[in-house]
């Protein structure tokens, strides 16, 4: 089969792009779609490219699409851990070997052209995108905000020379099950000793100063202790809060203040739109608002997209304070499951989901590879 590469340069070849997973996963029933005008802005209008590179390509079939990827290049991240790596994202590909091997040959080629001595990926511009190939749990539908791939995927790239960079993993947790009694005692002890005290995230959403208080406290919770991180950029702040706090409420989501106001632990989470996602099928408009809708008002499982604390508060008991909160407010929302956030595999962090009825969920890895 004598398959080609074009490079994504028209508005008709970025839409096929887009679409093409739609066709590719048609039928499959843990497939999340993308809403396609989300994917739109990302590849073109995001903040993120006021720094980053990136290329595009789609595998071709005389017409037809087949293959598609995407190429980047994130100084920050260099600058910051002294390499010259690539990144590729969007990498999705019918089951034959030819048309992965020519997407990530092209990816390759022009990163060797940047420069570059190493590519590693899937990966979004910055940390706070969508990342890792799925290597366990096929058969979960996963959160809307990670990658769903078919398993032959890694197959393909392990025959191609990438390795494994790390992985990171999900479990699924009984929302039901109580916390250790010893967890809430530490809990309320933590609050009298530091004089701590919840902050609402309605009166959050309103003021635009502690919206950037709550994505530096990101960066800084973050900085030192999560994989490949990368800080967000002013620019970027603004953006996700316009994109995430819609989904957010009290209801799920919570963050901690200390005595002076200041933010000293956050958890972010989110009712579960996958379903409804499936449901839209990439389009909000006309009909595909309303499954979304009744998601945000109606759920039985949360994702729980991020949870930290500032450094200073480290080692105190603060995840104590945290979670307890979290258990209550998830059970009083009568829910049934919680799907962790991607958690790096050597992170201690994990550990905390042992105190809950939890099982594995997903694993999914980034693979990287040298090419000079």
């Amino acid at each position: 089969m004598a398959y080609r590469v074009q490079e994504v340069t028209k508005k008709r070849d970025l839409r096929r792009f887009v679409r093409f997973p739609d066709l590719l996963y048609r039928g499959c029933p843990q497939y999340v779609p993308a809403l396609h005008g989300d994917q739109i802005r990302a590849l073109t209008k995001v903040s993120t490219l006021a720094y980053c590179t990136r290329k595009m390509w789609l595998a071709l079939d005389g017409d037809r699409v087949v293959g598609r990827i995407c190429a980047m290049v994130n100084p920050r991240y260099n600058e910051r851990y002294g390499t010259r790596r690539a990144r590729f994202g969007w990498f999705d590909t019918v089951e034959d070997f030819e048309v992965a091997r020519l997407l990530l040959g092209t990816a390759e080629a022009w990163a060797k052209e940047q420069g570059m001595d190493e590519i590693h990926g899937p990966l979004y511009y910055n940390t706070f995108g969508k990342q890792g190939m799925l290597i366990e749990g096929f058969d979960h539908v996963p959160p809307f905000n990670c990658l769903y791939n078919f398993p032959y995927y890694n197959d393909f790239v392990g025959r191609l020379g990438y390795e494994k960079e790390c992985d990171w993993v999900q479990y699924r947790i009984n929302a039901r099950s109580p916390l250790p009694e010893k967890t809430y005692r530490v809990a309320t002890a933590v609050l009298e000793r530091y004089d701590l005290h919840f902050g609402s995230i309605a009166r959050l959403k309103k003021d635009p100063e502690q919206v950037r208080k709550f994505f530096r406290a990101y960066n800084e919770s973050f900085s030192a202790t999560v994989h490949n991180f990368i800080p967000l950029t002013e620019a970027e702040m603004q953006e996700e809060a316009r994109q995430m706090l819609p989904f957010v409420s009290d209801r799920s989501a919570t963050f901690l203040l200390d005595a002076q106001g200041e933010i000293a632990a956050f958890g972010i989470t989110t009712p579960s739109i996958s379903r409804a996602l499936q449901k839209a099928r990439g389009r909000l408009f006309p009909f595909g608002w309303i499954p979304l809708c009744r998601a945000l008002r109606s759920f039985e499982t949360a994702d729980l997209m991020v949870n930290g604390a500032v450094p200073r508060w480290r080692n105190k008991g603060i995840s104590a304070v945290f979670y307890a909160e979290m258990a209550e407010k998830i059970r009083k929302a009568g829910l049934k499951y919680a799907i962790t956030n991607p958690q790096i595999e050597t992170n201690g962090a994990v550990n905390i989901w042992k105190a809950y009825d939890h099982e594995p969920y997903m694993r999914r890895r980034c693979y990287i590879k040298k090419i000079k």
